[in-house]
């Protein structure tokens, strides 16, 4: 089995090590687009000999970043058809995440599956891990989060198109579209590693990356923050926060768990994009108008 993972990076130097030890052992080949770093991301990226580096290409639309970015994830991996079983599309700091990944995407596979959604939460700590095997092994304990259970999975031959939106937090997907029985992968995503680090690269984005359109249509709205609402978020976070390496974890055996959990239309197993439309309009009220 052959899995190929495309990413953008910027600045991902303290992430990339995470990364690398996380999916080193799954993935066979990274292509990675790298968006003009300034630190040593792109040394890190050139030692890993399953990497192929590729510079950024010019923005498709000058006035957004992420419209950009977003036309790009839409193609790149099409250049894995006949040659992957499945290919991740995924950003440094997020980790896909099952006790036997490996058997698991087989096993899909022979079922037939096509895609496969992952559940996602938001990981936290107040400082960010001194050694790389920290992050993968005892930084455990996140939010379940509606808004960030993406489709980061999925066959190169079977589907056509993903149709994300801005951020891939919806997706229309066309093609041979299956997905699997039940849920059993997540989507842990590694932003909300020590607090200043966080603030400071939020800063950084928001000053020197978003375009007009990206600000005038809120894309990466979570950039623009303040420190207070940074802080407000975060504490949110923390107050809801689960360890995910409990074997026996279930939606059902948490109160953190959103109520949407239990709606008939994701028994149904429905259509991925109307899904995704209902589990975001009811987080929305979940959260009582505190953005995630």
């Amino acid at each position: 089995m052959k899995i190929d993972l495309y990413a953008s990076c910027w600045n991902e130097g303290d992430m990339l090590p995470f990364f690398f030890l996380h999916y080193d052992k799954l993935v066979q080949r990274y292509i990675i687009y790298d968006d003009a770093s300034t630190d040593n991301s792109q040394e890190i990226l050139r030692l890993n000999p399953k990497v192929e580096l590729r510079p950024m290409p010019p923005y498709s639309d000058p006035d957004s970043r992420l419209r950009s970015q977003l036309a790009l994830q839409e193609t790149y991996w099409r250049e894995s058809r006949g040659i992957a079983d499945w290919v991740i599309v995924t950003d440094i700091d997020e980790h896909l995440y099952h006790p036997d990944i490996y058997h698991y995407l087989a096993q899909c596979r022979a079922q037939g599956v096509t895609i496969i959604p992952a559940l996602g939460y938001q990981m936290l700590s107040e400082q960010f891990p001194e050694h790389k095997t920290l992050l993968c092994h005892s930084l455990t304990r996140g939010a379940c989060d509606a808004a960030y259970s993406k489709l980061n999975i999925f066959s190169p031959n079977e589907i056509d198109a993903v149709n994300y939106s801005p951020g891939r937090h919806t997706a229309a997907p066309t093609g041979r579209v299956v997905l699997p029985a039940r849920d059993e992968l997540l989507l842990l995503h590694y932003r909300y590693l020590d607090f200043e680090r966080l603030r400071k690269r939020h800063t950084q984005v928001f000053t020197t990356r978003q375009r007009k359109t990206d600000i005038a249509m809120g894309f990466g709205f979570h950039y623009s923050w303040s420190s207070e609402h940074l802080r407000e978020v975060w504490n949110l976070i923390a107050s809801r926060l689960v360890d995910i390496s409990q074997p026996d974890l279930r939606p059902w055996e948490s109160h953190e768990w959103p109520p949407w959990w239990r709606l008939a239309s994701i028994r149904r197993r429905r259509s991925i994009p109307v899904v995704l439309h209902s589990l975001i309009s009811r987080l929305k009220k979940w959260k009582r108008g505190i953005q995630i």
